[in-house]
Parts: C-alpha cells; sequence; structure tokens
C-alpha cells in the first residue's frame, strides 16, 4: 500500500500542482489506533481542492509505481561504484578503444541495470 504523501503527490500533480512542501502546503497527521498507522490530513494550504478519501485511494495504483520506481532507483545509487572510479573505468576504455558495450564502465553500469531493473 502506497503512503499517504505519495498519493496526495499524485493526486496534486494530475490537478496542476507539480511540488507540494509537506512542511507547509499539506500537514500530514497519525492517529495511531490499536498500534496501527491511520495517517490523514490534517491542514490543506493548497489552491486546488482537498481530496476526499475516495480520491486519495483513486491514486494507489499510480503512487505504489511511483514508490516501486524510487526504490529502485535508490537501490541502483548504493550500488553504482562512486564518480572518481566510474570516470577511470571511462578513461581506461578510451584507452584501450572501448568506448562500445565491451567497455568496464558499460558492463558495470549495465550489472547494475540489470540487477536493479524498472520492471
Amino acid at each position: 500500500m502506497a503512503q499517504l504523501s505519495t498519493k496526495i503527490r499524485e493526486y496534486c500533480k494530475a490537478n496542476g500542482v507539480a511540488n507540494v512542501d509537506f512542511m507547509k502546503d499539506v500537514l500530514l497527521e497519525d492517529k495511531m489506533v490499536d498500534l496501527v498507522s491511520n495517517p490523514y490530513i490534517k491542514e490543506w494550504n493548497l489552491e486546488i481542492s482537498q481530496p476526499t478519501a475516495e480520491q486519495i485511494a483513486s491514486y494507489e495504483t499510480a503512487a505504489n509505481a511511483v514508490e516501486t520506481l524510487n526504490s529502485v532507483l535508490a537501490k541502483r545509487k548504493t550500488e553504482y561504484k562512486n564518480f572518481g572510479y566510474q570516470l577511470d573505468l571511462l578513461y581506461h576504455d578510451m584507452t584501450a578503444g572501448k568506448l562500445d558495450n565491451s567497455g568496464e564502465w558499460h558492463k558495470h553500469i549495465k550489472a547494475v541495470k540489470d540487477a536493479n531493473s524498472k520492471g
């Protein structure tokens, strides 16, 4: 299940609001019930109308897709070697005339992308 904040971002994006500040524009609160999280919109300070529960629920699929993609991109980021190492790989590939998919840099990037597919 997608986070409420992600569903709100998707609702806002669909209604022409590109960025949402959750410290100023939309304030969320969590009403714990029997140790179960129940987040809700405490305050709505955007020009567009506040979504109903049904409207928020309709963004579940889109929000799940966004969260899945963000997770994949975050995982890739941790697995890529640092830029200095990558530049060194590129330098050696250039020196060896391997600026195609046979170079070490390409192999490294491809391995990370293959291991962490966007779906």
